[in-house]
């Protein structure tokens, strides 16, 4: 794939429109990115965001549910939506000749959704069955407990998909006004990608976008002076120990971020990290390992998570421990640092030879840095980070620092 042409413009009167133009792409990616997710439910009943991208699918003032579906289908197109603690995205792609399709079904799912009372009641047992799936997988809980051990009672804090108590709450007023307060937000992001300059998809997608935009409202800021990390612990009489560990960390406007992310890697993405290496491949102590880093606006986590025999939780504590003090104290080798850049490098070009990853940047880059950095420029950064680096960020996350811990068993 040639390279990427990346430009962005503000639509007259609304949202940002950012383009990812791609020469020899044969398909179209385009997203919307609304800026509000969990973490905007402050006083509002956990996981109304994600009921709010579950609702857009249930029809419009223009089609129902199947037509939304089939519209994108007939043209061998696929479509979805996803929720995360800070944005909500919707995207669809097809073949190159079907953006227009794209944008009439995409806009009209995010600013015309009606709400069908019937399919609210419908929609909340099937977000009742999504709930009680994951909390049926230790693996899959563990990431809500850490990060309500993590984040306390801030919402980042709560599961994204809420509870079962909580969208029990969620009447179609809180639906509606939710839509109202963020989908017509002039902060959101569209983005598309494919063999399309800018004001070929400008004219294509501006009859779609509504008029009457107004400015974004702040999420509810997070200080980690005002929570202190805790222990959540489930006893489910399960086989296998599910752990997690997890710390703040800086947001992505952090200039520690690149190194953050190359300590993840050397010390548990990988299968040559150090914790695989000596907690699995030496010792025998797990299958599963790994460590993550999550970037938020003000603030992040650095996590670490196994699946463990019982009798191998202290032993395993003691090695990721070690590993922790040792890191605080030492500069990584330079071996081991080039390779965690390596693979850093590799995942990210790997990930842009899909059209839909380059209209997720774009997308993605103007929400979080209102603009559009080629890719090469972070892994520039990426390069960049250097031993010393990667021990100061070791230390900032790590040292000193109270962690939270979050365990099924």
């Amino acid at each position: 794939m040639h390279q990427p042409e990346y430009r962005w413009t503000r639509i007259s009167g609304g949202p940002r429109l950012a383009v990812a133009t791609l020469p020899q792409s044969e398909c179209a990616a385009l997203s919307i990115h609304i800026p509000a997710g969990s973490r905007d439910e402050d006083g509002l009943p956990a996981g109304l965001a994600h009921f709010v991208e579950h609702m857009v699918f249930k029809g419009t003032k223009r089609r129902g549910a199947k037509e939304i579906s089939f519209d994108i289908e007939n043209c061998g197109g696929q479509i979805n939506a996803c929720t995360s603690e800070d944005q909500t995205v919707y995207d669809a792609r097809a073949e190159a000749g079907n953006l227009e399709i794209l944008a009439d079904v995409l806009c009209d799912m995010v600013w015309n959704p009606v709400f069908p009372e019937p399919e609210i009641d419908l929609e909340r047992d099937v977000i009742a069955e999504e709930i009680t799936m994951y909390r049926e997988s230790p693996s899959d809980h563990i990431g809500d407990m850490i990060s309500a051990a993590l984040w306390g009672s801030h919402p980042l804090g709560n599961a994204i998909s809420g509870n079962h108590r909580s969208i029990a709450r969620i009447r179609r007023p809180h639906l509606t006004d939710f839509v109202s307060r963020h989908h017509f937000r002039d902060d959101l992001v569209i983005a598309a990608a494919g063999n399309f300059t800018l004001e070929e998809v400008l004219e294509t997608i501006r009859p779609h976008v509504p008029e009457g935009f107004h400015a974004g409202f702040p999420a509810l800021p997070f200080d980690p002076a005002s929570i202190t990390p805790g222990n959540l612990r489930e006893e489910r009489g399960s086989d296998q120990l599910q752990l997690a560990l997890a710390w703040h960390a800086p947001g992505r406007h952090s200039e520690m971020r690149h190194a953050l992310r190359v300590l993840s890697i050397l010390l548990g993405e990988s299968s040559s990290s150090r914790l695989f290496l000596e907690l699995r491949e030496e010792r025998g102590l797990c299958y599963q390992i790994s460590t993550d880093v999550t970037f938020l606006h003000e603030t992040g986590a650095f996590e670490i998570s196994a699946g463990l025999a019982h009798d191998a939780r202290e032993e395993s504590l003691d090695c990721i421990f070690r590993h922790i003090r040792h890191l605080c104290m030492h500069e990584p080798s330079e071996e081991e640092t080039e390779r965690a850049k390596r693979i850093a490098i590799s995942q990210s070009k790997i990930a842009f030879e899909s059209t839909a990853a380059h209209a997720s940047w774009a997308g993605e880059s103007m929400l979080d840095l209102d603009r559009v950095p080629h890719p090469a420029e972070w892994r520039e950064k990426i390069l960049g980070v250097s031993r010393a680096g990667i021990l100061e960020a070791a230390r900032l996350v790590f040292d000193g620092k109270t962690h939270a811990v979050a365990e099924i068993s």
